[in-house]
């Protein structure tokens, strides 16, 4: 074992194998380690020296290098020029061609002569001095347009308002104003005149029958009650009496529709109850 005075100069290797074997070979690689270490860094670095140097070395004999622009000439590598593409250029749309309107034109019929018997008998064939003076054609047209009356069309100019829509003829459900009674009371001012006016049949009566009868007549222009009908009916003498009542109404005012007097439909239920 080693002393004080010993550990105090002892290298790391002479104190790890401080009584042991130092004859097999582990102490000598220890020993020499940083011997061989110190050695492969000198080698390394000189490498690394000659080898940047020697660049450097060759770049100064070269001199410096002349950078030439590249510029592509000669058959193989022709001369590059930018593609210009024309641009693409529509026809207009077809006009579609406007259609003249022909005109009847007083003309003579003239056609080929025809060998025929004597007795048969033929279209009467125009003098010469006719052919002269008309318009010859293949048929002959009588009240037409002279020939000479013709002359081109001259464009006019029309009224650019609109007076107002066109209004037919025929019923209307509902109307801008629905036709009223000399009264006023709409609809139902209506149904109570026609329920007032309406009596119960006896025959109804006697058979017991009662219920709701829905009818249709129509208000025409001149406020006047037409076209009376039964649109679901309960027979026993209630549909005509139904009929007879609406058939009693006075003159309506008529319903308008955009300022003009038009006719209008109504559809109407008139109730019959017996007094219980």
């Amino acid at each position: 074992m080693m002393n004080n005075a010993q550990l105090a100069t002892a290298s790391l290797d002479d104190i790890v194998f401080d009584g042991r074997n130092r004859t097999y070979g582990a102490y000598v690689l220890r020993h020499l380690y940083q011997r061989h270490v110190t050695r492969a860094l000198g080698i390394a670095l000189a490498l690394l020296a000659l080898l940047v140097g020697g660049q450097a070395l060759a770049r100064l004999i070269r001199g410096p290098e002349v950078v030439v622009p590249f510029a592509p000439t000669g058959i193989g590598n022709p001369e590059v020029k930018p593609l210009i593409i024309d641009p693409i250029v529509l026809p207009p749309p077809p006009v579609a061609a406007v259609q003249s309107k022909t005109m009847a034109v007083n003309s003579t019929k003239f056609d080929s002569i025809k060998i025929v018997h004597n007795n048969v008998i033929t279209e009467e064939i125009p003098e010469q001095e006719a052919l002269a003076s008309t318009h010859v054609a293949a048929v002959t047209i009588k009240g037409g347009i002279d020939e000479g009356a013709l002359k081109e069309l001259e464009s006019t100019v029309g009224p650019n308002t609109i007076t107002g829509e066109t209004v037919s003829d025929k019923s209307y459900i509902s109307v801008e104003q629905m036709p009223q009674l000399p009264g006023g009371g709409g609809t139902e001012a209506i149904v109570a005149a026609i329920q007032k006016a309406a009596r119960f049949p006896a025959q109804a009566l006697a058979n017991g029958v009662e219920g709701k009868v829905f009818a249709s007549f129509v208000v025409n222009a001149q406020g006047e009650v037409t076209d009376l009908k039964i649109v679901k009916g309960l027979g026993s003498g209630l549909d005509e009496e139904t009929l007879r009542a609406i058939s009693k109404l006075p003159r309506f005012i008529p319903g308008r529709q955009n300022g003009r007097a038009v006719s209008v439909q109504y559809t109407v239920p008139i109730s019959f109850r017996m007094d219980k």
